[in-house]
């Protein structure tokens, strides 16, 4: 799905700003039919569940409603006009005046609504929005809903992080033509110092397709005639971590000559690989330094925000940071496009957290029902995995920042049934991208000697908490336990491996002379026996602390105000052990600790 962008040929009108704002307990059966009857205003983007004080609408089960009047520009006539929603977490029905005009399921990826035989050319219509933050067994994420004592619906989930919902990411209306580029495919890489960008260009209609490579400064380097070929690049720049460097791709499809659409995409020439224990990007060895984070700030729920787009990516410079993973979802794609201007490297994320019956369990790992089951992770459940998959690897092919897949965080892989899900889903994910490693975060208690999908992935990406969850304040035997955890998963597997997840919750101010839990001293040494261990493995390929600022979490006597793994607060202030990574990882410029390559 090619993102909206204005082009010679394509415009599109922003939709973010107030707009009224229901819950579906409040308002009649059909509420789209007319002037939503409502006093309340919510901002979009963002999450509605903070915006309020009131507590039933923060923890509302069901569908809630956004409304506002939009006005056709009127230059669009003889044009398709679409909405599009960036997302709508997790499920959306969407209203044209009275009208009902299609849906979606799936909170993270984006979708289109076609309005072009129902609106015209400058005039104007109602937009209503449902919008349902529910989970099911057949949603991803998944979770359940129950009825309590009080007759009120609730909702439980299987992650450890807040279900915000509603429209957190922007909505647009946009125009294209009717003979129109639909869709974009390209894959780089290069030869000594030519670059090759090879495209695949799909169109609607009959038509010719033409396509040209500008570099940074807009000199035209390369062009191609086809809907599928290959652009050679001379002398070519390289996308690097840490030195980004994008060419413009312009695809244009004519007709009789005369230039019907027009679309650019941006491009970074870079490869990567996986041989033996080493994970290489441009045929160099890499190393992973950085976080998982999370879309999560105050006020603001999960909802999209430039200023701390920007700041954030200010933060991860300042550290030495060189990537991240979207846990455990993806992001906003402005994210991705920010990454890919300024170098840095992401694992993208599916949505497929909570897969897992055993952390209902707890720490034991033992399942009140087994996950991959009719009561839980079913055919259904896998299907919706599916999609997800391609809506995510549909919408993010194109970005070089993107150098590998998760297709799910910390799955119940040590249960049977793990394959028979996840080999179907593996097998697509390949078929879609080729090009790209997969990887996928294991659970602490899926080891060498249970796990049954590692031989399916490309790269062993551990969640491991020895000196937290396990042999807690005692980090001479969290160390140990460590140490020989990766060793084993060196023994088994032959792949490159690296830390997904590792953290401790600090209270920031809290401080001792011991090894005191939730003192920033202990996150500190926390972090430094780690990184001992990890250098004493060339077969590690990286390091991603959780988190990396703290977070909201769903209400539990085991966490205060959220997640407080954070290396960061929750509105950015360092706690003590940033100043400590910062002075590793600035140090290891994408280098494996220990080697000077």
């Amino acid at each position: 799905m090619l993102k909206p962008i204005p082009t010679p040929t394509r415009e599109l009108v922003n939709l973010d700003g107030i707009w009224r704002f229901a819950i579906d307990s409040r308002v009649g059966d059909e509420p789209w039919t007319g002037r939503l009857q409502t006093p309340l205003e919510a901002a979009v983007p963002a999450s509605f569940n903070d915006l309020f004080t009131d507590p039933e609408i923060r923890d509302h089960v069901g569908w809630v409603y956004y409304q506002r009047t939009v006005r056709v520009p009127r230059g669009w006539a003889g044009e398709r006009i679409l909405l599009r929603f960036d997302a709508a977490t997790h499920a959306a029905r969407v209203y044209v005046d009275d009208a009902f005009m299609g849906e979606h399921v799936g909170g993270y990826t984006p979708f289109d609504i076609d309005l072009t035989d129902v609106v015209s050319a400058g005039g104007e219509f109602r937009l209503t929005v449902a919008v349902s933050g529910d989970l099911t067994n057949e949603t991803i994420p998944p979770g359940k809903i129950e009825v309590g004592v009080t007759g009120r619906k609730k909702q439980t989930y299987f992650h450890d992080f807040y279900n915000y919902a509603g429209l957190a990411r922007s909505v647009w209306l946009y125009s294209t033509p009717k003979l129109r580029i639909d869709d974009v495919t390209v894959v780089t890489g290069f030869e000594g110092t030519t670059g090759t960008v090879r495209y695949e260009v799909k169109a609607v209609g009959a038509g010719d397709v033409r396509v040209r490579i500008a570099d940074a400064q807009g000199e035209v380097v390369g062009a191609a005639e086809g809907a599928g070929g290959q652009i050679e690049i001379p002398e070519v720049v390289l996308w690097k971590p840490g030195a980004a460097y994008l060419y413009d791709l312009t695809i244009e499809l004519t007709d009789g000559g005369e230039v019907v659409d027009s679309y650019t995409l941006p491009v970074g020439v870079r490869t990567v690989e996986v041989r033996g224990y080493e994970f290489l990007i441009n045929g160099e060895p890499f190393y992973f330094t950085g976080f998982g984070k999370h879309e999560d700030t105050p006020v603001r729920g999960k909802g999209s925000d430039d200023a701390y787009l920007v700041h954030d990516f200010q933060l991860l410079d300042w550290i030495g940071a060189n990537s991240f993973r979207t846990s455990h979802y993806p992001y906003a794609e402005e994210v991705i496009e920010f990454a890919d201007r300024h170098g840095i490297v992401v694992i993208d994320e599916t949505a497929a957290v909570g897969l897992n019956m055993g952390v209902v369990g707890g720490m034991t790992g033992k399942p009140p029902f087994p996950t991959f089951s009719e009561q839980y992770a079913n055919d259904r459940t896998r299907a919706a995995h599916a999609q997800h998959l391609r809506e995510l690897i549909g919408r993010d092919k194109n970005h070089p920042s993107v150098v590998m897949w998760s297709i799910a965080n910390e799955p119940a892989s040590n249960e049977d049934g793990a394959r028979e899900y996840f080999e179907p889903l593996v097998t697509l994910a390949r078929e879609l991208d080729p090009t790209r490693p997969l990887t996928y975060a294991l659970v602490m208690f899926a080891n060498t000697k249970n796990d049954q999908i590692i031989d399916l992935f490309d790269v062993v990406s551990l969640n491991r908490y020895y000196g937290w969850y396990v042999a807690t304040g005692e980090l001479d035997v969290a160390e140990d336990y460590l140490e020989r955890d990766i060793q084993s998963w060196v023994e088994r597997t032959g792949k490159p491996i690296m830390m997904s997840e590792y953290g401790a919750d600090t209270q920031p101010g809290l401080h001792s002379v011991w090894d005191q839990a939730w003192t920033e001293e202990y996150q500190r040494d926390y972090l430094v026996m780690h990184h001992r261990v990890f250098d004493r493995f060339p077969q590690f390929v990286g390091e991603q602390i959780w988190n990396f600022a703290d977070f909201a979490t769903s209400n539990g006597v085991h966490r205060v105000d959220g997640n407080k793994k954070g290396i960061f607060t929750r509105d950015r202030r360092p706690k003590s052990a940033a100043f400590a990574l910062r002075d590793r990882w600035r140090g290891l410029d994408g280098r494996k600790p220990g080697t000077t390559q």
